[in-house]
């Protein structure tokens, strides 16, 4: 707790405030002259103002961590620490913005209306499914990039570490069954990616079972990914889904019994993700899996989100990216693979956190690939 009293940001000045002449250059009248040059050319403002490279992380704290809805106050530290991890990893600006409010239109509304004052969103611990619709519309009202971290954070580092677990075996992504345990944001997210890389068997289980066009009871959103995953029809539940599968992909806080882990085909993948607490320990998963991933530190094969949203959002700001897009989310988990290609091993499919050269690697890639999509 010592750690974060006080908070754990602060703004520095980037010029200097020490005499007469700096106090009248920075403020009164010499800011003057700037705000009159905005307002007869507002693309100064790019270049005159730290908007355009401010990224808000915003949240209403309904979905923080694993703690749950917590409201806006209390997911404000978690926030705060995301803010510290851009500066850190990438360099950027970056501010908290916390609503009191769960009301889909008030949280647009007052991001669309606050547009003038920051470059890029990074969208935050916002529970499912209100955060595809929150992140959808902004999208499409904003010219900047907007990003829901856990959704598709998440994804680019699931997609850089299922690279580097198959990199290692010398197996094809494509060939592989996955299971997605967990049909909220992160997990949604999972699927996509998975099948815009190529993978073709995903069978998507949520807290009522497998996700098939057959049940009654699938919200939209889930109802659409029905109908682009499960291609084998499969029906029932964890044990049906799991029998035989390459890869588990643990997204939900529910646990998996061993007996349905030994299930799964030889050599077989399990990123048991839920924080603190594993879907299944990894010592007893490594008894039948060949590559055990994790969302804890004090393991190997982490699966942070600090390895792609630092330069994710980096490379979109540097190139002047109106959107971030699925094939930049692609770019973004090679790069995170070619970091660590030349030093894979079971227990190193991705690189550290910590790992410097990482978030230049995605930024740089990221960049490319919006200018080749056309978005930058």
């Amino acid at each position: 707790m010592d750690s974060h009293v006080g908070g754990k940001l602060t703004v520095e000045l980037s010029t200097r405030v020490e005499t007469q002449r700096d106090l009248s250059i920075a403020y009164s009248p010499g800011v003057a002259q700037v705000s009159r040059a905005i307002a007869k050319d507002a693309s100064l403002s790019k270049t005159h103002t730290w908007a355009e490279r401010l990224v808000v992380v915003a949240s209403d704290g309904t979905s923080v961590l694993g703690l749950g809805d917590i409201g806006a106050l209390a997911s404000l530290p978690v926030m705060e620490g995301k803010a510290a991890l851009f500066k850190k990893f990438a360099g950027l600006n970056s501010i908290p913005l916390v609503f009191d409010t769960t009301d889909v239109d008030e949280i647009v509304n007052m991001l669309v209306k606050l547009r003038p004052s920051y470059g890029a969103i990074n969208l935050e611990d916002i529970a499912a499914p209100r955060c595809f619709e929150i992140e959808q519309r902004l999208v499409e009202a904003l010219d900047c990039p907007v990003m829901h971290d856990d959704q598709h954070g998440t994804a680019i580092v699931v997609l850089a570490g299922l690279k580097g677990a198959v990199a290692v075996q010398g197996r094809n992504l494509a060939d592989l069954k996955v299971v997605v345990s967990g049909a909220g944001a992160a997990g949604v997210a999972c699927a996509n990616i998975l099948l815009a890389a190529g993978v073709t068997d995903i069978v998507v289980l949520d807290s009522k079972g497998i996700v098939s066009a057959d049940r009654a009871d699938l919200n939209d959103v889930k109802a659409e990914l029905a109908g682009r995953t499960n291609p084998r029809g499969i029906t029932g539940g964890p044990a049906e889904a799991l029998a035989g599968a390459d890869v588990f992909l643990g997204l939900s806080a529910g646990l998996i019994a061993e007996e349905l882990i030994a299930s799964m085909a030889p050599e077989c993948f399990v990123f048991a993700m839920s924080n603190p607490d594993p879907e299944i320990h990894p010592e007893v998963a490594a008894k039948y899996a060949a590559v055990v991933a994790t969302g804890r530190s004090d393991f190997p094969n982490q699966i942070n989100n600090v390895l792609a949203f630092p330069g994710v959002f980096k490379g979109a700001l540097d190139c002047g990216a109106r959107r971030i897009t699925e094939g930049m989310k692609i770019a973004a988990a090679d790069a995170i693979f070619s970091v660590v290609a030349d030093e894979l091993a079971t227990d190193k499919i991705v690189p550290s956190p910590l790992d410097p050269r990482v978030a230049p690697a995605v930024a740089a890639a990221v960049a490319a690939a919006a200018r080749a999509e056309g978005v930058a």
